[in-house]
């Protein structure tokens, strides 16, 4: 897994609880890095899985709220940090529309071993759109947070349903509806 998911989470931790909470989860949480990563970098999956257990056993709150948690804050960082990934982007559903033919592809560019999800339109219209997310990494909450990030981004109000396609959760159908 790419640093900068990493470097991001432990921001949104220190934002939303503490700087000690940082230290806190990763010495929990026992991760060979020590919490030492670089954007560029690239990370054992389950350092991710340490931390995230970790802040969940600290804060009380459910790993997946705090999964979903950090796909809807890293959705504003990376509009902060990649503007050029939305630019011309006038919605949501642009956005989503593009990530795999266009996001994805300059990710690969900066990241040429990034491990992404694929991201499938499977139908889209003015107010519905209809996605397929399969990652073997199961972080379904944390596409549906980067969805409504989107959507708060754009200012536009909806309703994003889940459906898990597989027993493991590395493949669900989104549903955004526009309200």
């Amino acid at each position: 897994m790419k640093g900068v998911v990493f470097t991001e989470f432990l921001e949104m931790v220190e934002s939303r609880f503490s700087t000690d909470m940082v230290d806190d989860i990763i010495e929990d949480a026992g991760i060979k890095s020590g919490g030492a990563y670089t954007a560029v970098g690239s990370y054992p999956f389950a350092e991710m899985v340490a931390l995230v257990t970790a802040l969940s056993q600290r804060s009380g709150l459910e790993a997946q709220a705090l999964i979903y948690t950090f796909g809807h804050y890293l959705f504003g960082r990376f509009a902060l940090l990649y503007p050029y990934s939305i630019q011309g982007c006038s919605s949501a559903f642009t956005v989503l529309g593009n990530i795999e033919k266009h996001i994805h592809q300059e990710v690969q560019k900066l990241y040429p071993d990034a491990q992404l999800p694929q991201i499938e339109v499977l139908s889209s219209d003015a107010r519905c759109m209809a996605l397929l997310y399969s990652s073997p990494r199961c972080l379904a909450p944390l596409a549906s947070g980067l969805i409504q990030g989107a959507l708060d981004h754009f200012g536009e109000q909806g309703r994003v349903v889940a459906e898990p396609l597989s027993e493991d959760g590395s493949k669900v159908r989104f549903v955004v509806e526009l309200v």
